[in-house]
């Protein structure tokens, strides 16, 4: 009988594991650096607000970074890999090339940190750090401080092709958001929750500017835009823009990771199509007003919703490596 429940445990395990979560996941733990690097979260933290007090540009690169890595092949740092002479890496391809530097750097200082510690060097694996680091940036912006499934290993690829078709774009529909977000084990709700990052951050003009100039030829500004709002992008954003300016995805409160974000979706200020989508559709309409009327529930989703991104196709036991240098493979 003990063997044929086994059988039946491996079998549902096969099942999970080919949608990306489950079996794999189970194997992180919130306390698995306790015996090999104790105090590895404080050492993350302390770098992190450092680099943090430096610029506040660390805190969106670094939870953007993270949810680029996870899409990719799974949270596993592979975006940090540098392309070498007979391999480009994926922070080469046009959706990944435009991640702030600082995110990258947040990480670097914190290994650094990390292997500060002569019984933590070279114990903890990038990806875990990566992760730890997001959390912390999101708690210092003013979001919720949850806990870190740890446990990851650093992949040993990074191919500019894997990132094709990989990542959601700013002119997504809502179908088009849900399938790429269910084929990484998250739902809907997920999917609202996350885009609320986008509370913090900025983007580049080029990345949006189809809806203030060229959205058709009856209305030239997206229709869905409020229309002071769309004119003033359109200041900030002229015809022949440098392509250095950076957009604030929120306007209101920028710097404060909070529900503002919902709010400004109810009022027409979604900078991206695939961000007022969450609100114009009603599949998600609702969703979106009870995030903005309560940023407890908000605060919430978004970690319970981090926390299942961040067990996207992880790497575990001798699947990956840790990273002596999180730029290489050793």
């Amino acid at each position: 009988m003990r063997s044929h429940n086994t059988s039946i445990v491996v079998t549902i395990c096969l099942v999970v594991l080919m949608s990306f979560s489950g079996c794999v996941f189970a194997q992180l733990k919130t306390d698995f650096y306790k015996d090999i690097c104790p105090n590895v979260e404080s050492l993350v933290r302390g770098a992190v607000q450092k680099k943090f007090q430096q610029t506040f540009v660390t805190a969106p690169a670094t939870l953007r970074l993270f949810f680029h890595d996870c899409f990719v092949r799974g949270c596993d740092a592979s975006v940090m890999l540098a392309s070498t002479a007979s391999n480009k890496a994926e922070k080469e391809h046009p959706d990944d090339i435009s991640l702030a530097g600082d995110g990258f750097d947040t990480v670097i200082k914190a290994r650094a940190a990390v292997d500060s510690n002569p019984t933590c060097k070279n114990k903890v694996s990038c990806a875990d750090i990566l992760a730890l680091a997001t959390r912390d940036v999101v708690a210092l912006a003013g979001g919720p401080s949850y806990k870190v499934e740890l446990g990851r290993r650093d992949g040993r690829d990074s191919t500019i092709a894997s990132v094709q078709r990989k990542l959601p774009h700013p002119d997504f529909s809502l179908n088009q958001l849900n399938t790429m977000f269910s084929a990484n084990g998250l739902n809907q709700t997920d999917l609202v929750a996350l885009s609320g990052a986008h509370t913090i951050g900025f983007s580049h003009c080029s990345k949006f500017s189809k809806r203030i100039y060229n959205f058709s030829v009856q209305n030239p500004i997206d229709p869905s835009l409020e229309k002071s709002y769309a004119q003033n992008l359109r200041q900030m954003c002229p015809v022949k823009v440098d392509p250095r300016i950076a957009i604030n995805m929120d306007p209101t409160t920028p710097q404060k990771f909070d529900n503002t974000y919902y709010k400004n979706l109810q009022q027409g200020k979604g900078l991206f199509t695939s961000d007022q989508v969450l609100f114009t559709d009603s599949r998600t309409t609702a969703t979106v007003k009870q995030f903005a009327s309560n940023n407890n529930a908000f605060q919430n989703a978004f970690a319970s919703a981090i926390t299942k991104l961040g067990r996207v196709g992880v790497k575990t036991g001798n699947q990956g490596e840790i990273r002596i240098d999180c730029s290489k493979v050793n």
